[in-house]
C-alpha cells in the first residue's frame, strides 16, 4: 500500500469506487428488530377520536403515576437528587454498595425474609434486567416460559435476544392458576427458564406457596417479575410474597422504583439472586460481567435511592388507597346494574379485569366504548388472553374518571345485550 498525502496517489486496491466484479450489498436490517408496525383498528379509532373530538377521553388504561394526580413527598425527592456525590463517576458493576444495601432492606421488608445486598444487582429497570437474565440463561434459540395472559413487552424483550417464548396459560375458575399440566407439556429440550409475575399484570393474580414448590420442583432457573408486589388487592395466607422464599432452584426476584414508589422516570430496577449456594454464585458471577459491560444505572439516582426508597409512602400509600378505591366502586357498580358483564376475581396490582357477554367480539366492545361513550379500555387481546371478551380497566385511573367510564361501560353492556339503540355520548 502506498503512502497517502498531497499529490500521492492512493493505491487502487483502496480507491474509492466501484471495483470490477463487486456489486454493492443493499443496506438489511436483523430479523429481531423487525415488527408489524401497521396501526390497528383501535390505534385507528384513537388517532380518528383525537381528530374529531379533541382532548375529551375518559382514559381507563391509564398507567403513568406521574401523570395520575398521585402526591410526592417532592421537596425530599428534590433534595437527594442534590447530593454532591453525584458529581464522581464511581463504576460498581452491580451498583453503588449503599444503593443495593438500601434495595435489600426494601426486598427484605416485602419478601419477609432476610436479604444480602451481595445478591443484589441494580439496573436502569426490570426491562434492562430480564435483557441481561435473558443473556445470562440462554443462547440464541433457546426457550422461555411465559404465563398467558400477561403483559406483552416479553415478546419485544425476547426477540430481542434471539430467545423463543412459548407460553403456559393461566386457568380461571373463580380464581387464577397455573394450569401446570400444559407448562410441564411446554417444557422442551431447549427450555432454560421459567417466568412468573407475582401479581400477575393484568389478572392480578398471587403466585401460591404450592405452585411455587412446583414450579421449585421443576428444577429451571424461575424469573420473578414482582414489582407489584407491595399492591395487595386481598388478602390470601396462601399466597408467596417472593419467590426468594424457595431454595430449591436458582431463583431471580425483580423490583424497582417504578411502581414501588411511583417514580418510572428515575430509572432504578433492582434483581435478587436466590437459590441453592453454588449456582447462586456462579449466576452472580456471570451477571458481574454483563452489567460491567454496560454499567447503566446513573449516579445521582443510586445516592438518591436511599432517600427514595424512605420517602416513598407518599405516593405508594396514595396509590394502594386509589387501586383499593376503585376496585370497590367496580363491584358496587357491577352490583347495583346487575350487569351481565362480570368482575373476574383481582388479588393485587394496579388491574382489573372485566368479561363481556360474548354476544359480539371483544373489537366491537371496545370501538364501541371509545366511538360512542368516549371510554378508552384495553382489550384482553392486548395482554394474549386466549379467549373473548375481556377489557382491562387501569385501578390507577383518577376515581371521579374511573367510576365515570365504569357508568358509561356498563350502560353500554346493557344496551346491547337488550338490544336497545342509544345515541353516542356527547
Amino acid at each position: 500500500m502506498q503512502a497517502t498525502g498531497p499529490g500521492v496517489q492512493l493505491d487502487e486496491t483502496f480507491a474509492p469506487g466501484p471495483k470490477v466484479g463487486y456489486e454493492p450489498r443493499a443496506l438489511t436490517f436483523s430479523h429481531r428488530s423487525s415488527f408489524d408496525s401497521r396501526p390497528n383498528a383501535l390505534t385507528l379509532a384513537l388517532i380518528e377520536h383525537a381528530r374529531v373530538y379533541g382532548n375529551t377521553l375518559l382514559d381507563l388504561t391509564v398507567s403513568n403515576p406521574t401523570e395520575a394526580g398521585i402526591p410526592y413527598d417532592t421537596s425530599s425527592i428534590l433534595s437527594a437528587l442534590a447530593d454532591p456525590r453525584a458529581l464522581v463517576y464511581e463504576p460498581h458493576a452491580f451498583g453503588l454498595s449503599s444503593a443495593r444495601e438500601a434495595a435489600a432492606r426494601e426486598v427484605s421488608e416485602l419478601a419477609g425474609l432476610p436479604v444480602d445486598a451481595a445478591d443484589v444487582m441494580l439496573t436502569a429497570s426490570t426491562s434492562e434486567a430480564y435483557s441481561f437474565l435473558l443473556k445470562l440463561l440462554c443462547d440464541s434459540g433457546d426457550e422461555v416460559l411465559v404465563p398467558q395472559p400477561s403483559y406483552p413487552l416479553f415478546e419485544h424483550l425476547a426477540a430481542f435476544e434471539a430467545v423463543r417464548l412459548v407460553p403456559y396459560p393461566l386457568a380461571y375458575d373463580g380464581a387464577w392458576h397455573i394450569d401446570f399440566a400444559a407448562l410441564r407439556r411446554a417444557i422442551g429440550p431447549r427450555t432454560r427458564a421459567v417466568l412468573v409475575v407475582n401479581p400477575n399484570n393484568p389478572t392480578g393474580s398471587f403466585l401460591k406457596r404450592d405452585e411455587l414448590a412446583a414450579l421449585a420442583g421443576l428444577g429451571l432457573p424461575i424469573v420473578s417479575d414482582e414489582v407489584f408486589a407491595s399492591y395487595v388487592l386481598e388478602d390470601d395466607p396462601a399466597r408467596t410474597r417472593s419467590v426468594l422464599e424457595t431454595s430449591e432452584t436458582l431463583v431471580f426476584a425483580l423490583g424497582g422504583l417504578s411502581k414501588l414508589a411511583a417514580l418510572p422516570q428515575m430509572k432504578v430496577a433492582w434483581t435478587v439472586v436466590g437459590g441453592p449456594r453454588a449456582q447462586r454464585r456462579e449466576a452472580l458471577a456471570r451477571l458481574e460481567l454483563i452489567a460491567d459491560t454496560f454499567l447503566s444505572v446513573g449516579t445521582p439516582v443510586q445516592h438518591a435511592l436511599p432517600t427514595l426508597l424512605a420517602t416513598r409512602a407518599s405516593a405508594h400509600d396514595a396509590i394502594a388507597q386509589r387501586t383499593r378505591a376503585n376496585l370497590e366502586a367496580l363491584r358496587t357498580a357491577l352490583a347495583r346494574a346487575a350487569s351481565p358483564a362480570t368482575l373476574l376475581r383481582t388479588e393485587g396490582g394496579w388491574y382489573a379485569t372485566l368479561r363481556l357477554p360474548r354476544t359480539r367480539s371483544e373489537e366491537a366492545w371496545v370501538l364501541d366504548c371509545l366511538e360512542k361513550d368516549h371510554v378508552y379500555v384495553h382489550p384482553g387481546a392486548f395482554f394474549e388472553f386466549s379467549e373473548e371478551a375481556f377489557l382491562v380497566l387501569s385501578l390507577l385511573t383518577p376515581e371521579a374518571n374511573f367510576a365515570e367510564g365504569v357508568r358509561r361501560i356498563l350502560d353500554r353492556v346493557e344496551e346491547r345485550v337488550e338490544g336497545r339503540v342509544s345515541e353516542p355520548v356527547r
